[in-house]
């Protein structure tokens, strides 16, 4: 997750300013885990790929 480093000062401030988790201030400026991403992926594979079955 290297781009969560590039934006630990914004994630920061919202934490403290705003008073939120960092995962919540992650959501907020759009950062996911790796992870998250590539489950989203597949999902998202997944559902096309019923969409373009034949019956």
């Amino acid at each position: 997750m290297a781009e969560g480093n590039s934006f630990q000062m914004a994630i920061d401030l919202l934490c403290c300013h705003l008073g939120i988790s960092e995962e919540e201030a992650k959501k907020q400026i759009g950062v996911q885990p790796t992870q998250d991403i590539q489950t989203h992926i597949s999902e998202t594979q997944q559902a096309l790929m019923g969409l373009t079955q034949d019956r």
